[in-house]
């Protein structure tokens, strides 16, 4: 019998013979094919804990919150500083839903398409529905606006926010705490489990102070100028996207000196 009428057989990195049927190829195909499958799974299970618990990725839908967080841009949130007894605190830059009538039909909308929808799902797409804005105030505080100088004061400490805020001008000079055409309003005491929030851009925000109730005031008045605690989803962590403005985010300093209610 010659060697072309025997069974062909390979040989493998050790130096062993084995066979190279038909079957067992199909076999080890299906074996990888099984192992992809299962690492996906689990490299899903993995993402959509991490959003659950840990971190979630957003996008910047509008220009709220110039300078510093720009239309588009990526953010990562995080969620474990606000774990058991840990809350928002006065300088963040938080995530949370609509707590009612903030945004439109339009802007509540989600991803559309059905690649965007399943990322978003598991945290990997940003998701709609919620607005991006620093915590001025927390429960007990009362927010003014504004000494002479144009200054939001959080119970009566003035604060200097000329390193990240972009002012409103009325009558020539700047305010940082406008409503349309007013720079002169009082909001709280901020109710317990709530927050008194505003966008970075204060003459460009439909944030807390634009919600707020005034007698006489023509304002987009909802009665509901506050953000419940728990429509909270976490803090801004970290501009990701675009990489020529990426960076960590931390509180301002100057809310640290903001006294007690």
């Amino acid at each position: 019998m010659t060697s072309e009428d025997r069974d062909p057989l390979v040989t493998d990195e050790q130096g062993s013979r084995s066979s190279s049927s038909p079957g067992k190829g199909r076999r080890r195909r299906l074996g990888a094919v099984q192992e992809t499958a299962l690492l996906i799974v689990i490299a899903v299970v993995i993402a959509i804990v991490l959003k659950q618990f840990f971190v979630q990725a957003f996008y910047i839908p509008s220009g709220s919150m110039e300078p510093g967080l720009q239309v588009d841009d990526r953010i990562l949130v995080e969620k474990p500083s606000y774990w058991l007894s840990g809350s928002p605190q006065r300088g963040d830059i938080v995530v949370f839903s609509d707590p009612g009538g903030w945004l439109s039909a339009e802007e509540s909308q989600g991803p559309s398409g059905f690649v965007a929808k399943g990322l978003a799902k598991i945290g990997l797409y940003p998701s709609g529905g919620h607005l991006v804005k620093r915590v001025i105030g927390v429960a007990g505080d009362t927010v003014h606006c504004c000494d002479d100088q144009g200054r939001l004061e959080v119970n009566g400490h003035p604060l200097d926010e000329a390193s990240y805020a972009e002012p409103g001008m009325l009558g020539g000079k700047p305010c940082y705490g406008p409503m349309p055409g007013v720079c002169d309003w009082t909001a709280g005491p901020v109710p317990k489990g709530y927050l008194f929030v505003m966008g970075d851009n204060r003459d460009n925000s439909a944030d807390s102070s634009y919600h707020l109730c005034l007698p006489g005031r023509s304002t987009d008045c909802t009665d509901s100028p506050w953000v419940p605690v728990h429509d909270v989803v976490g803090k801004v962590a970290a501009l990701l996207w675009p990489l020529s403005r990426a960076k960590i985010e931390h509180r301002p300093a100057d809310f640290a000196g903001v006294p007690s209610p």
